[in-house]
């Protein structure tokens, strides 16, 4: 039998966890916006939106059927999650010190070696469903 962790008093620490409902969505909504927005001001994921802008609708014209298309699409939109991830370990890392530590190196690689697996994914499906569709 396990036991539940101890309950620990949110609102004393953030009072904004005492929103429910759709006052919360509305609030989520909102936080998410401001992450696009700042994510915007980054250039590696400012260079990715703009490829989302012209891949997202060639993969109607790319894909066969409904699955393909999907797949193309959400190959685009898995890199830009995976760069807003990126960019939130990097600002967290950075906002503990400016100093090199072991650690921190880790870590920041690590995320950009999660966009660079996300980059691999997403250009050997593309490549795939070109060579099928074209040649």
């Amino acid at each position: 039998m396990t036991k539940n962790p101890p309950s620990v008093d949110t609102t004393s620490v953030n009072p904004q966890k005492l929103r429910t409902g759709f006052s919360r969505m509305w609030h989520a909504t909102g936080y998410s916006i401001a992450g696009l927005r700042a994510g915007w001001y980054e250039t590696a994921f400012r260079q990715e939106s703009i490829a989302a802008c012209i891949l997202i609708p060639l993969a109607l014209w790319v894909g066969t059927n409904w699955l393909e298309t999907a797949m193309l699409m959400g190959t685009v939109v898995i890199v830009l999650i995976v760069e807003l991830l990126n960019t939130a370990v990097e600002t967290a890392i950075d906002r503990i010190g400016p100093e090199w530590h072991d650690l921190s190196k880790r870590a920041k690689d690590m995320g950009s070696a999660a966009v660079l697996l996300s980059l691999l994914l997403a250009i050997g499906i593309w490549s795939t469903a070109i060579y099928h569709r074209f040649l």
